[in-house]
């Protein structure tokens, strides 16, 4: 039926229709009028009619109506990621969001173009005429209370409007102002009132151990539990691998595989193995964890794996896609034991070229899992035993195949990572700061090497699956950020120009104020997410790209596991809701990480403040307004303002021009990747900002200075992989 009224909306020349219309043209009796009903209300859900005036409906591009998922930042700016991948993202100003909220689905309508932009990106800007599905129906905040109502302020500050709720009664009658709650939304009608809803749980105090990461886990919908189905169906899995296990796979259990991984993982997705062929070759085994052995599609296990789309690396906790019995133990590649896997095998050239792929299902026995500290200390000297001679031959590999990514156009777009370990009370005990480097690379460069060969073969192979994307950055924010560059003369060319981008990136890699404008650059970019379309990866340079390396973690990889070996891949429909689907746990999952960093570091940042002795950190200069300056802190792994009216030293004025800082009295200048001293002066939870105070001066620099930048951020935006 909804094919049906969707062809009646297609016909040339149809006007819109009304159900009595659809009844009538359908040759339908008035008796299925709730039937048509209902099927109209399940395509508007989806945005593939619309609904108009009159109650009719119409092809939503018929009146230039867009369905799609909306993006909110925290100043109440939208971004409308439209169904239809042909379109370009469209931006919703903060009066024309209506009352959606961050994720929903909803139906824009696209702004006329104007013959002349009033500034740069009017011309692709639209207003929510409607929601057509709530992504959330749930908010954590803090309530608070006024002298007439109640309220529940959110503690993501993307929602930016209080939710009114009633006093707390009957099973909530304790909860108190000032504590952490879960409050489940009503109707909203209107974006000029607020949201009304109702107390669903209290979490406690916010200074009561442990409801910080509650209520982080909360309002990222993240579980605690697998249900009892789940399971019992990885149990029913067993605790080794057998002869059945076995059969007909290619056996591998005689090579030296091996697994590099953090120092405190669990769930070991890839090894591999390398030896040399002949003079001019290599051939490399890439083994990946056979989870489509043990989860079969369309069971519990399955479903509740899709439902959670992947594993969310949480600051003191892991929440797994997969139950432990088999994320940590019997699909995870541990050392000595048999393991079941399915394999890349390259055969490389001495140069890194790829001469030849096959993939078939293995059996493995690792040999040794080593921790990326200690590949880096082998590959620091010379190897006395074969693993260590192998680990040699692979790093050299691995550098070889590298350079050749990047002489073919791949972007280094890799900033340093922070670490945060708790101690036994949650605190902040230490902060690390994991660099990128050459143990990291080498397992990187086997993984993309997989996930191309991998793409490139189901490709040929005309099969449909999730592809993962990365897309060409619009010319407008390149040519934006060419002005920024520019401003600060730095010779930049046309950025849409890989090799010019390219040669940028290089060139503020040897700048003091290069890592300030490289985050501007990662601004600029689209995210990575998951498709059906194979539109390649930007970042890479890849046109053919996939998951496949980490299905413990990843559900995309599953599927792709699946429709290779299998052959057992879903229709095209359900491939993208698929893909959707996991794009958006994605980026819930990554909002989760970084929520729960934040929450202890703004803990971390406030004992500073009340102990009266805030600790001072290295800076750099990431921004500069009218009111202020950002600041990156490496250290620590956050940003923040430094306000204006913090500087009572000097009185700076605002140099639009040079886009700077200057002192009036002593000419002090601020500028872009000034190195700077910082210390904490405020923290607010509730807009999760931290200012900081100015400590020290910058020191005088020319941006063509060439001495390398030793004070990198370690955390930025980001489009990974």
């Amino acid at each position: 039926m909804e094919q049906k009224i969707i062809s009646l909306l297609e016909r040339p020349g149809n006007l819109p229709l009304s159900v009595v219309d659809i009844l009538r043209q359908l040759r339908l009796p008035a008796s299925r009028q709730s039937e048509i009903l209902r099927v109209l209300r399940s395509l508007e859900e989806s945005g593939r009619v619309a609904r108009i005036k009159g109650h009719r409906f119409i092809q939503p591009r018929e009146a230039d109506l867009i369905p799609g998922r909306i993006r909110m930042n925290r100043w109440g700016k939208g971004y409308l990621q439209p169904d239809d991948p042909s379109l370009k993202e469209i931006m919703i100003p903060e009066n024309a969001t209506a009352t959606a909220l961050h994720e929903d689905r909803v139906l824009v309508r696209r702004d006329a173009r104007p013959k002349t932009p009033r500034r740069p990106g009017d011309e692709n800007t639209g207003a929510v005429v409607r929601v057509l599905e709530r992504y959330r129906s749930r908010i954590v905040g803090t309530l608070q209370r006024s002298r007439q109502f109640h309220y529940v302020v959110p503690d993501d500050p993307r929602y930016a409007h209080d939710v009114y709720v009633p006093p707390p009664e009957g099973a909530f009658k304790l909860a108190r102002v000032g504590d952490k709650v879960v409050v489940e939304l009503r109707g909203w009608e209107s974006r000029h009132t607020n949201p009304e809803g109702r107390i669903v749980e209290i979490l406690g105090s916010p200074n009561a151990q442990g409801v910080d990461m509650l209520s982080v886990l909360r309002h990222h919908g993240l579980p605690l539990r697998f249900p009892k189905t789940v399971l019992q169906q990885a149990r029913l899995a067993g605790h080794a691998v057998g002869s059945h296990d076995r059969a007909g796979r290619a056996d591998c259990r005689h090579h030296p595989v091996i697994t590099i991984d953090p120092e405190d993982a669990k769930d070991f997705d890839d090894a591999f193995c390398l030896e040399r062929v002949d003079a001019r070759r290599w051939r490399l085994w890439i083994h990946i964890a056979d989870v489509s052995h043990y989860v079969k599609p369309d069971t519990a296990l399955d479903r509740e794996a899709r439902e959670r789309g992947n594993s969310t690396y949480l600051v003191d906790r892991v929440i797994p896609m997969l139950p432990e019995a088999l994320s940590n133990e019997l699909c995870s590649l541990q050392p000595g034991v048999d393991r079941l896997t399915k394999c890349v095998e390259c055969l490389l050239a001495d140069d890194g070229r790829l001469l030849q792929s096959r993939f078939y299902s293995a059996v493995i026995h690792s040999q040794r899992r080593f921790s990326y500290p200690e590949v880096m200390s082998i590959l620091q000297r010379k190897p006395d035993e074969p693993l260590d001679q192998m680990l040699h031959h692979a790093h050299q590999l691995a550098q070889r195949v590298r350079r050749r990514r990047f002489q073919a156009g791949s972007l280094d777009l890799d900033f340093p990572e922070s670490k945060i370990h708790l101690d036994e009370r949650g605190r902040v005990a230490r902060i690390e700061t994991v660099v990128n480097d050459a143990s990291h690379q080498l397992i990187e460069e086997f993984m993309l090497l997989a996930n191309e060969a991998v793409a490139t073969r189901l490709l040929d192979l005309r099969r449909p699956t999730i592809h993962r994307i990365h897309e060409q950055p619009e010319d407008e924010r390149l040519r934006e950020f060419r002005e920024e560059v520019l401003s600060h003369q730095i010779p930049c060319g046309n950025l849409s120009r890989r090799e010019e981008v390219q040669k940028l990136l290089h060139r503020l890699g040897r700048l003091p104020i290069g890592p300030a404008l490289k985050i501007g650059f990662l601004k600029s970019l689209m995210r990575a997410r998951y498709a059906v379309e194979p539109l390649g990866h930007y970042g890479l340079a890849k046109a053919k790209y996939t998951h496949f390396t980490s299905p413990i973690r990843r559900y995309a990889d599953l599927i792709v596991h699946r429709t290779l070996f299998q052959n057992t891949g879903l229709p095209v429909s359900a491939l993208k809701q698929t893909a959707e689907h996991l794009s958006i746990t994605e980026r819930n999952s990554a909002d989760a990480e970084r929520d729960s960093k934040e929450t202890k570091l703004f803990a971390f940042l406030k004992a500073q403040l009340r102990s009266g002795q805030p600790q001072r950190y290295s800076a750099l200069i990431t921004d500069v307004r009218n009111f202020g300056f950002f600041v990156n802190v490496p250290e620590i792994a956050l940003g923040g303002l430094v306000h204006l009216s913090s500087l009572e030293d000097d009185f700076f004025q605002f140099d639009s021009r040079r886009n700077q800082l200057v002192g009036r009295r002593f000419r002090r200048v601020l500028r872009l990747g000034d190195p700077i001293q910082v210390q904490v002066h405020r923290v607010d939870p509730f807009k999760k900002q931290v200012d900081f105070l100015l400590v020290s001066q910058p020191q005088p620099h020319s941006p063509h200075r060439s001495k390398r930048q030793s004070q990198k951020p370690t955390t930025g935006p980001s489009t990974p992989h």
